[in-house]
């Protein structure tokens, strides 16, 4: 039986009662029960956290009744920046190849990245990315033509771009979610 990280319980109840805005309507008790009954999402949400990105809860599934854990920093998580989209961008780069790239990262961390859907939903409960901007999940048409997509919010707007997929700054990370 996998042993319970009480710490991250203890980061993440202490934020979920912080941004009520992000959860209206959840009990943390609910969430706490969901938690424990997995505890390996706990080490999953752990390696969010580490990487910078202080996961919390911003809803439920209506069919799954899963918790929908998203980052929620108000910047793009700094351990998970300066990457690449994905292998096929990396592999592409012939020289000044950055550390990884966003969609390995984001299977190796057993996350997945925003949707620009999901995105723009969590940009209705607070303002991220003012500063930074995150990959996020790219169309396989785009992608196929070497583009990757990528968002961010600057005068109080949500904007999706679109850049070569082997493009990375220091600036731009990716944002997961995780359904518990």
């Amino acid at each position: 039986m996998d042993s319970i990280d009480v710490d991250m319980l203890q980061i993440l109840s202490a934020r979920f009662a912080k941004n009520p805005q992000r959860h209206v309507g959840l009990l943390w008790e609910h969430v706490e029960q969901s938690l424990r009954k997995a505890p390996a999402k706990l080490f999953i949400l752990r390696a969010m956290e580490d990487t910078g990105g202080e996961p919390d809860v911003v809803g439920q599934h209506p069919e799954t009744q899963q918790f929908v854990f998203c980052d929620c920093s108000a910047e793009s998580p700094s351990g998970r920046r300066s990457l690449c989209y994905d292998r096929a961008a990396l592999d592409a780069r012939k020289e000044n190849k950055p550390r990884g790239d966003a969609l390995e990262m984001a299977l190796a961390m057993q996350v997945e990245i925003l949707t620009e859907q999901e995105y723009r939903h969590l940009q209705t409960l607070g303002k991220f990315d003012q500063k930074t901007s995150s990959w996020v999940l790219t169309p396989p048409a785009v992608r196929t033509l070497g583009g990757a997509l990528f968002c961010d919010r600057r005068y109080e707007q949500v904007f999706v771009y679109h850049n070569g997929a082997e493009s990375y700054y220091v600036a731009r990370g990716f944002r997961a979610r995780l359904m518990v």
